[in-house]
Order: structure tokens, then C-alpha cells, then sequence
């Protein structure tokens, strides 16, 4: 049970650090769940920064 909870927080935390990223935090946060948050960030770190839209 607690290495659910850890997974999870973990996860979690990937996702917030992906916020910012091409998958966004719901995309992040659920390969992390699948994956492991360790490629999770790998993910994270790989995948480039939105881009923003300049009208």
C-alpha cells in the first residue's frame, strides 16, 4: 500500500513539473502512473516547452 501512495505522489509531482511541456500535466502524471515516474521525468525533460502563440 505504501508503495502505491509513493507512485502516486510521485507521479504527481512529475506531472506538475510537466505542466509547462508539449503533454501537459494530465498526459505527464498518467505516464508516469503507467511507467514508472522515473520515465515519467525522462519524459518530461525530453518533451519541449508549449509553444506560445504570438498573434
Amino acid at each position: 500500500m505504501q508503495m502505491i501512495a509513493i507512485i502516486l505522489v510521485l507521479s504527481l509531482f512529475v506531472g506538475l513539473l510537466g505542466m509547462n511541456s508539449r503533454i501537459g500535466f494530465w498526459g505527464n502524471f498518467f505516464a508516469s502512473l503507467l511507467l514508472t515516474p522515473l520515465v515519467g521525468l525522462l519524459l518530461v525533460i525530453a518533451s519541449g516547452s508549449k509553444k506560445s502563440s504570438h498573434n
